[in-house]
């Protein structure tokens, strides 16, 4: 039987400074003043059509994304949060964050939104090098980047992450491991660690920049760089997620456990257990911010709503949950999908026989060969067609 996991609440702001060609998340260039009053009626109006469907239900973490949510003022962050806490339970302590471009940081805003209601701040610094920020079509530098945390430290934050790329277009060893290096010597207390990838539908993709390391200069980086994260005290806990002691996203967590999250905001996408129906439902909203400004609370702004299939189910949990370090406890899978252990047999048979899966004690974990082939240990959970 299905049981609820616990629920997140994801707040996408779609507008940005300027689009970067790597970046295939839902984010828009800025073109002049920014409707912040009309996006925060229209996410009240999103949600309010949501409830139904969490009535009850407690929030466990609060994530604004995006595009560079920082782009709105403390005021507008701090009405959000406030009309979310009018419509639902707020866990008390929760962990709320905020994703901020470097670029876009003033230490003044850092402190209202401190007392708006925000506790965690995530930058996406990417690097340090400032020919690499260059070539990635980052709007800040690696000064500015350091004297955004800094400025946060001093607002009185003390839960911060840094978001790191490598395999960087004419990136070496040294200049991935020297990004790293002075990521620790801000003393951030988790840093997100993943390699450059050229999605489909962005302007690297279409025209890829020179210099993209080879698969093995890209596997030393991550290996060498890994060895310095766990040197400094950084704890692995996920593919790319490194954090000090107790200091995980709790936000993230629940999404790699298969928990279930609202999803507010031009594009967002949720995840919803439905006991009463032994269901998983999936809806998102319409992408494009007009769109959704026009359309918000009503029918018309849903881009997508639908179950995931019965025979989905095992796959999509092992999509999240094979990326933790520590894997996941058999009855978490049971609870959290509905389904017997026994309807994943076959393909754990299969993985584990290839030294990729390790079995023992009701749990399931990525061997390192697993973790390092972990694409292919998640085509065996694919169902047939």
């Amino acid at each position: 039987m299905l049981q609820l996991p616990p629920l997140a609440l994801y707040i996408h702001i779609p507008w940005c400074v300027k689009k970067c060609p790597y970046c295939d998340f839902n984010s828009h260039g800025q073109q002049g003043a920014l409707p912040e009053a009309e996006y925060i009626a229209a996410l009240l109006r999103d949600l309010e059509q949501d409830l139904p469907l969490v009535w009850g239900r407690p929030v466990s973490s609060i994530f604004f994304g995006g595009g560079t949510p920082s782009l709105f003022s403390a005021q507008s962050i701090g009405a959000i949060i406030d009309g979310v806490a009018a419509r639902l339970r707020l866990r008390p302590g929760l962990e709320v964050t905020l994703e901020t471009n470097p670029g876009t940081a003033e230490y003044d805003r850092f402190e209202a939104y401190r007392r708006a209601g925000v506790n965690r701040i995530s930058f996406g610094v990417q690097s340090f090098d400032d020919g690499c920020l260059a070539r990635l079509g980052r709007i800040h530098d690696s000064t500015q980047a350091e004297w955004a945390v800094k400025q946060a430290q001093d607002a009185g934050f003390d839960n911060i992450n840094l978001d790191l790329m490598y395999a960087l277009p004419q990136q070496d060893l040294p200049m991935a491991e020297r990004d790293v290096e002075r990521a620790l010597a801000l003393q951030p207390t988790h840093i997100s660690h993943y390699q450059l990838t050229l999605e489909p539908n962005t302007l690297f993709h279409a025209r890829p920049p020179a210099g993209i390391p080879e698969d093995d200069l890209a596997w030393d980086m991550q290996e060498h760089c890994q060895a310095q994260l766990a040197a400094a005290g950084f704890d692995q806990y996920e593919v790319s997620a490194y954090a000090r002691e107790g200091r995980q996203s709790q936000h993230n967590l629940n999404y790699w456990q298969f928990g279930d999250y609202l999803g507010i905001g031009a594009g967002a996408h949720g995840k919803l257990t439905l006991p009463a129906e032994q269901a998983i439902r999936r809806r998102w909203k319409r992408k494009h911010p007009a769109a959704y400004l026009d359309t918000a609370g009503r029918p018309e702004s849903l881009g997508g709503d639908e179950l995931i299939a019965i025979e989905r189910l095992g796959f999509e949990f092992m999509l999240n949950a094979l990326r933790l370090n520590n894997g996941f406890e058999i009855a978490q899978f049971e609870a959290r999908t509905g389904l017997p252990w026994s309807a994943l047999a076959e393909p754990m048979e299969h993985a584990v026989s290839r030294d990729w899966l390790l079995l023992e004690q009701g749990r399931v974990r990525c061997t390192e060969l697993g973790a390092r082939f972990l694409n292919d240990v998640l085509d065996l959970f694919l169902p047939s067609e």
